[in-house]
């Protein structure tokens, strides 16, 4: 994970978020010898474990086979897998004595060097699990951060990570020294104590204090300097306020690049693994008919996302909570294709865009197995559309559908506008024909045959145009 407080990942392990040299100058290290600060799971053989509970909102095996393709896309190599059904949690362990020795022969069976848990696990039953197994136990949450401190590659796709990864970790954070308990003060008479100065003799404090204290000020830090970044997002959203925007939205591993790619030629790196995406990107679709729109391209979603990332994540997903249209992308082919349209209505919803106007995309249509199970998705869903990002099918009907939204219905009106407003006015050359233009008194009078939704760009952008006849 990201920083030296939390550890680094295996030298072999793809790029991932590089340690704070700040914070390893104030005194943090790592306890090499600890297997439970190493989270990455990198080249790792990993015991899976999930848990079914009554009223989860996926049925267990579909969870646990999510779960083995967000390890195998960590790096993991799974050697064993666990399902265990339970009416209630164990407070202990979560999974009850019995399965704890179960999983500790897995464990040794299998030569593992980690447990995934698909469920999230307190700081104590995480102790107890790994004392009991004598291995790293990480949860999902902790899986999903790490693959994302994997995927990071600009700054602030980084400090986003880390500021998840701190967040999530700082509750959890244990004591990571043995060769001190307590910082003495300068009347201790041992050298950590010469240290100190007047007035600060007594027992000292904890080293994970200290740790804790300084897990709070990087907190403050990343918090200010994403805020700086949404800030500057928000500021070039709005400035393309008179354009149509789009954003792709949806599960991760939908097939959002490859519709992108498609639509655009827009050049996306368009991967078959979980999280190929962290990076918004942004490229101009053209419709046809002189119409276009910016189309967006975010961050898949996925069941549970850590609410951390989520917040962390915010900034990134600007894209989505101020555009026009949501294209919500859903692999038709997945057999937990409702489960997971579900779980991205859930999070578009935690971000306030419930309200947004939204087009569901059925994608993959060329790979689905089972007609019937389409043909289900498609009555719980009657106003998605079919397509196929690596076919093209269904795509142009897609491109009508937007261009009408684009337009809107049709309806003729006389503007007046400032003649100095020379933005305004190329803006309803392009997207509106004009049928007759006065000049008078420093403003000029268009007679246009303009769409309803045309109308509100503009007067949204140019708040001085007055609509002054019909």
């Amino acid at each position: 994970m990201t920083g030296d407080l939390v550890a680094g990942r295996e030298p072999a392990a793809p790029t991932a978020v590089q340690p704070s040299t700040g914070a390893a100058s104030r005194g943090i290290r790592r306890l090499e010898t600890d297997q439970r600060t190493r989270l990455s799971v990198y080249r790792e053989n990993a015991v899976l474990v999930g848990v079914g509970l009554p009223g989860a909102d996926m049925d267990a095996a579909d969870s646990l086979a999510e779960l083995r393709a967000l390890a195998e896309s960590a790096g993991a190599v799974v050697v064993s897998i666990m399902l265990q059904r339970r009416d209630r949690v164990d407070p202990r362990t979560y999974i009850g004595r019995g399965k704890v020795e179960e999983l500790r022969r897995r464990v040794e069976e299998n030569a593992a060097d980690v447990v995934i848990f698909d469920n999230d696990l307190s700081p104590a039953q995480i102790r107890e699990l790994e004392k009991a197994c004598g291995r790293k136990v990480i949860d999902r949450s902790e899986l999903i951060l790490d693959i994302f401190a994997g995927r990071a590659r600009t700054h602030e796709a980084r400090l986003q990570v880390e500021l998840a990864q701190l967040e999530y970790t700082a509750p959890r954070l244990r004591g990571m020294w043995t060769h001190l308990e307590r910082i003495a003060g300068a009347g201790g008479g041992t050298g950590a104590g010469a240290v100190g100065g007047i007035g600060t003799r007594g027992p000292g404090e904890r080293q994970i204090e200290i740790d804790r204290r300084i897990v709070a000020r990087r907190v403050s830090q990343l918090k200010r300097e994403i805020a700086g970044i949404d800030r500057r997002k928000v500021r070039a959203v709005r400035a393309r306020q008179e354009h149509f925007n789009i954003s792709l939205v949806g599960y991760t591993n939908a097939g959002k690049s490859t519709l992108m790619n498609t639509l655009t030629g827009a050049g996306v790196p368009a991967e078959n693994r979980l999280f190929a995406t962290l990076d918004t990107r942004t490229r101009k679709w053209p419709l046809g008919d002189g119409l276009h729109a910016l189309l967006s391209d975010t961050v898949g979603f996925i069941r549970r996302l850590p609410h951390h990332l989520v917040a962390s994540f915010r900034a990134t997903l600007e894209e989505a909570i101020h555009a026009d249209l949501l294209l919500h992308v859903v692999d038709a082919s997945s057999p937990a294709a409702w489960e997971q349209y579900t779980a991205v209505s859930g999070v578009l919803e935690e971000l306030g865009c419930s309200g947004h106007r939204t087009l569901v995309l059925l994608n993959k249509t060329d790979a689905v197995d089972a007609p019937a199970e389409l043909q289900v998705l498609r009555h719980r869903l009657p106003e998605a559309m079919c397509v196929s990002a690596r076919t093209g099918a269904g795509l142009e009907e897609l491109a009508e559908a937007v261009r009408r939204m684009v337009a809107g219905p049709p309806l003729r009106a006389v503007l007046r506008l400032p003649a100095a407003e020379g933005r305004a006015i190329h803006f309803l050359e392009r997207h509106a024909e004009v049928l007759d233009r006065r000049y008078q008194d420093h403003a000029v009078e268009m007679e246009v045959l303009i769409g309803e939704t045309v109308l509100r760009r503009l007067q949204a952008g140019w708040p001085a145009a007055q609509v002054v006849g019909s």
